[in-house]
């Protein structure tokens, strides 16, 4: 998933017919236009275009909004976009079509922005992300400057991965690791802004509390099975290593790499994974069988949909800007305080 697949690169291949119109309205006299004309007065419909729907922190997120919108009385239709980077502009079309005042969107490709932020402009509608970032201008929001990225609710990736970091060196004072012994595998998908951002501070935070550990970064697709396989090959030519160190951007990334060292031979006692969400990381925790899981953080998606929900309609009924980031709570949580915390564990 490091290369761009033959739909992405068509996809940002017609981006760059509506750069120039995106750029052009990025100005602040554009966007003060666009904040008054999408006031509404009677009911508000809200569409929710999630990425990978079906996903436990997704689900989770829908059932947050749909909660919020039923105690605010707002219609709210949730879509599932899979990775479909095409099927979200014509989502994007399909809801502007069916006199949606406003979209909350988790785009499957960030290289998709530009030409969802020109067709919410042109259909007159407010345009909120949850989760991950898009750039008005151009498809890579790390490069871009930070007055062109949507507003966005979420989690804060620099506080989530100095957490993580600085769990995953709690855990490895704990099991004894010395810094010859030990690799640190960080995993992510690389094109992902939020997950460089977790990674980064990660890695800050770990490598504070314990100088003189390597760390390889591993690009994988952020699933459980594409992190497992980039992982398992990392092991393979890294076999002498004794211990190990896992985080990434997702629980994913690091259930994935938890399996693939368990496959590999290598026991719990030496590995530290410290997930980031929780909904994978639980499943270990369900019984008393020692687990590479040490620890997660407890990311609520019902609180990024709740949020996001009410952010919106804070817009549309009273004509409130959106905040350039507004941030939801989180939880570090491990075998013994995961119930107590409310993590769902389906």
């Amino acid at each position: 998933m490091s290369r761009p697949s033959r739909r992405r690169v068509a996809v940002a291949t017609g981006l760059l017919l509506t750069l120039g119109l995106s750029t052009a309205c990025s100005s602040g006299k554009e966007e003060a236009k666009e904040d008054s004309s999408v006031r509404v007065d009677g009911k508000i419909s809200i569409t929710y275009l999630q990425k990978q729907g079906d996903q436990e922190y997704f689900v989770g997120e829908a059932a947050g909004a749909q909660a919020k919108a039923k105690e605010l009385g707002i219609d709210l239709k949730v879509v599932n976009l899979g990775n479909d980077a095409n099927k979200t502009v014509s989502e994007v079309q399909s809801a502007i079509a069916q006199k949606t005042n406003g979209i909350i969107i988790v785009v499957p490709d960030p290289a998709v922005g530009p030409q969802v932020v020109q067709t919410a402009r042109d259909g007159k509608v407010a345009l909120l992300t949850s989760d991950d970032q898009i750039c008005t201008t151009g498809p890579d929001p790390a490069v871009c400057d930070k007055g062109d990225l949507v507003p966005r609710i979420g989690f804060s990736g620099e506080q989530m991965g100095t957490e993580v970091g600085k769990r995953a060196a709690e855990e490895y004072k704990k099991a004894g690791f010395k810094p010859a012994e030990t690799r640190v595998i960080s995993a992510w998908k690389q094109d992902v802004t939020v997950c460089g951002d977790r990674v980064s501070a990660a890695k800050k935070a770990f490598g504070a509390a314990v100088p003189g550990v390597k760390t390889i970064d591993v690009p994988t697709d952020n699933t459980p099975t594409g992190a497992q396989d980039k992982i398992a090959a990392t092991i393979t030519a890294n076999a002498k290593v004794k211990n190990w160190v896992v985080w990434g951007c997702n629980d994913e990334n690091v259930m994935g790499g938890v399996t693939a060292l368990q496959n590999a031979g290598i026991k719990p006692a030496n590995v530290v994974g410290v997930g980031l969400g929780a909904y994978l990381a639980c499943k270990e925790w369900q019984t008393a069988k020692p687990s590479g899981m040490k620890a997660a953080l407890f990311i609520n998606g019902k609180d990024v949909g709740a949020l996001a929900v009410q952010t919106m309609y804070d817009k549309l009924k009273n004509g409130k800007d959106f905040p350039k980031e507004a941030f939801a709570p989180t939880t570090m949580v491990d075998a013994a305080s995961w119930k107590t915390a409310g993590v769902t564990c389906s």
